[in-house]
């Protein structure tokens, strides 16, 4: 991915995670990912694959386009 896209999607992340009213804690339990992993693609230190952003749009309760939006 493109670093424009990656700051995209790290920020929609932190973004939707924030509006759903999640911390870090119960997104990534309810995504099925550590915490650590998702503090780091918040942070732009991670890319994750499109398996792990789809099990995250999933935990967000969105679609996964919308990550990219």
């Amino acid at each position: 991915m493109a670093n424009s896209t990656i700051k995209l999607v790290q920020n929609n992340i932190r973004k939707y995670r924030i509006q759903k009213n999640m911390t870090q804690d119960i997104l990534s339990e309810k995504a099925g990912i550590s915490c650590d992993y998702l503090s780091e693609i918040e942070r732009g230190k991670r890319i994750p694959s499109l398996k792990r952003l789809c099990m995250i749009a999933e935990a967000l309760e969105i679609e996964t386009y919308l990550l990219f939006k």
